[in-house]
Parts: C-alpha cells; structure tokens; sequence
C-alpha cells in the first residue's frame, strides 16, 4: 500500500486536478499534461526553446534590449561630453600658463 492513499489526503483542502489540460505556446503548439488549471499559456515549449530546436532566437516581450541599447547610447554620450570638456579645460589652462 503506497503512501498517498484516499485516507491520507484531506477532504476539501486540495484544487481540482485536471488530468487534460491544455497548454498553449506562443509558437502556436499545444499539448495536453496535468495541472490545478484547465488552460495554460507560455511563452517558450520545448517546440520552440533553443536549447531542443538548437536555433538561436531572440525574445524582447518588454522591450528590454532596446531599453538597454538606449542606457548603452546615453552612457557613451555623457563620456563623449565629459571627455570634450576635460579637453577643453586642458586646454584653457595651458593657454593660461602660456
């Protein structure tokens, strides 16, 4: 007699179990497994993930590369800008001690 029996599971504290339910990628695949919820929707399946189809691909659902290409681009303007005014601080200096 195996340890989860009817006996040992108490009444009314557990979800319903659905045996069928029904995952939905964003793909376009479905299949079926065992869950609390009848419908479930994902981003990734193993039809679609790169580690089983071994083809790189590229999900930006919240726009975060772009967020962080454009934090990249400000960074390197602020050095540009630092460095134009370091140049010229130099150079008003040695104009200075001319």
């Amino acid at each position: 007699m195996g340890c989860y029996t009817t006996r040992a599971v108490k009444p009314k504290i557990h979800p319903t179990w659905y045996p069928d339910a029904l995952v939905h990628c964003a793909c376009g695949s479905t299949f079926t497994t065992g869950s609390t919820h009848q419908k479930i929707s994902v981003e990734i399946c193993s039809a679609c993930h790169p580690l089983f189809t071994g083809q790189q691909k590229l999900i930006d659902t919240a726009g975060r590369v772009d967020k962080f290409n454009q934090r990249a681009a400000a960074a390197e303007q602020k050095k540009a800008e630092a460095a134009a005014r370091k140049a010229a601080r130099e150079s008003k200096n040695s104009a200075a001690s001319a």
